[in-house]
């Protein structure tokens, strides 16, 4: 009993020593043999007055008591089992209390443990870092977006004023084109402009001049009819609006022309059936194969898809000459060598039908209004172009020569009595040509029906056949 007594005082329990220091080395507190931990602690088991101690007990307790002594001389005397406790809690093991030590900890385990854990704000750093990078993340985005919208923004700038550049281009070239149209009709109708223009160079207006612009006109192929309708339209303007100068009487008259010619003015209507079949008739030598070529090139930049029949049989060229055409223009010909050239109109509506045209244009060969017999055969070939198609011809046109003058109107007396003529082509008036035939037409001088004049052509090339415009015409006549 000694022996256990003196082994059991040994230790020194490191909560008791913290309460009430001992004085002296060695002489434990009798209270703190018998203290309590806290229930989620493990405790210090005590031998009660009814157990029996064998020596295997005894000697357990021997070799426990050296270890606390190792354990409490090591480890710091100051709160280490609370600092313990809270750091690594231990359950106790079930089938009872279990008596636990704390392992002994050397220097440097007690200084990682007291000193402040680096590692606890781990997950807020972390968190702070993922923020930051989120951020970072987030603003190259957007700068990368911004640089992508910029460089689209460039790009849909660069493509507009590309766009607007070939519109620019587009509308320039149109209009250096225009104005070389309206030069060349200016130097076709050269003559007949000079005549009438210089009229009005240092001149009163008065009686005197109306009489030399009467005989201007008259010169200029307008015909008695269609100079008396215009020089009282012009009387009745000077007197209306006051014009005491020649140069103002200049002008009222290029006015009062274009009002005269306007009924005249009409354009030609591609889509209003499919197909539209065109023919072309005319007296020999007008220019009808070349104005059929000038005429596709015409609609085919309007979008139109064309197709010719070479009716010409007579004359060996004018089949192989309206193929060279369809190859400039990449359209087809329906062609025959010799045959009925109603044959061929009637081909040729069919196969423009068959494939989806929106023009045929048949050619027929020259003829004059005398002779009888052909002009007969020229409305045989109208009556089989109805039979192909009952609504067709939709368009007889007649090409005229613009240096033949009055006997323009005779041609177009004659053809419209045979076949019923919806529209003019006027050639060749960049030569001689004097221009007041349409005047004398619109005026129905002779008998004539003021036909309209759907092209008028000023040269060789193909785009020098283009649409009468009354106003251009008639600036041109009277020489401005």
């Amino acid at each position: 009993m000694f022996r256990f007594f003196k082994k059991k005082t040994d230790p020194i329990d490191p909560i008791a020593s913290e309460q009430q220091p001992d004085s002296v080395a060695g002489q434990p507190a009798p209270e703190a043999v018998h203290a309590d931990l806290s229930a989620d602690s493990n405790r210090l088991s005590e031998p009660t007055s009814g157990q029996h101690l064998t020596d295997e007990g005894i000697q357990g307790a021997d070799q426990t008591a050296p270890a606390l002594e190792d354990a409490a001389t090591e480890a710091p005397r100051v709160g280490l089992l609370s600092r313990w406790f809270k750091r690594n809690p231990e359950r106790p093991t079930s089938g009872g209390e279990s008596q636990t030590t704390p392992e002994p900890l050397d220097d440097q385990s007690a200084s990682q443990h007291e000193a402040p854990d680096d590692n606890a704000d781990l997950p807020a750093t972390a968190a702070w870092d993922s923020a930051a990078l989120e951020q970072q993340t987030a603003t190259q985005t957007a700068q990368e977006s911004a640089e992508v919208t910029s460089a689209s923004q460039t790009s849909l700038d660069e493509s507009a004023s590309e766009f607007e550049d070939e519109q620019d281009s587009d509308e320039q070239a149109e209009a250096q084109q225009k104005v070389s149209w309206l030069a060349k009709l200016r130097g076709g109708l050269a003559k007949t402009g000079k005549s009438i223009g210089g009229i009005f160079v240092g001149v009163r207006v008065d009686e005197a001049l109306f009489e030399e612009l009467e005989t201007a006109l008259i010169m200029a192929d307008t015909g008695v009819d269609a100079t008396e309708a215009l020089l009282v339209a012009l009387r009745a303007k000077v007197k209306q609006e006051r014009i005491e100068d020649a140069i103002g009487v200049k002008q009222a008259l290029r006015d009062v022309l274009a009002d005269h010619l306007r009924v005249l003015e009409k354009p030609f209507e591609v889509g209003r059936v499919k197909p539209l079949v065109v023919m072309m008739t005319g007296v020999n030598g007008a220019g009808k194969t070349t104005s059929i070529g000038k005429l596709a090139f015409c609609l085919q930049k309007e979008g139109a898809r064309v197709l010719l029949a070479a009716g010409d049989t007579f004359r060996a060229a004018a089949r192989q000459q309206l193929v060279e055409w369809g190859s400039r223009n990449n359209v087809d010909v329906i062609a025959q060598d010799g045959g009925d050239p109603a044959a061929v109109a009637f081909d040729a509506v069919n196969a423009g039908r068959a494939r989806g045209m929106d023009v045929v244009m048949v050619d027929t060969a020259g003829r004059l209004p005398t002779q009888l017999h052909l002009m007969d055969e020229l409305k045989k070939i109208r009556r089989v172009i109805a039979k192909a198609d009952p609504t067709a011809p939709h368009e007889v046109l007649l090409v005229v020569d613009g240096n033949q003058g009055q006997n323009v109107l005779s041609q177009i007396r004659a053809f419209d009595a045979a076949v019923g003529l919806t529209g003019l082509i006027v050639t060749k008036l960049d030569g001689t040509a004097k221009g007041g035939t349409l005047a004398a037409v619109a005026a129905g001088a002779q008998g004539v029906r003021p036909i309209p004049v759907y092209w008028i052509g000023v040269g060789e090339r193909i785009e020098d056949l283009q649409p009468f415009v009354a106003a251009e015409f008639a600036a041109a006549v009277v020489g401005q």
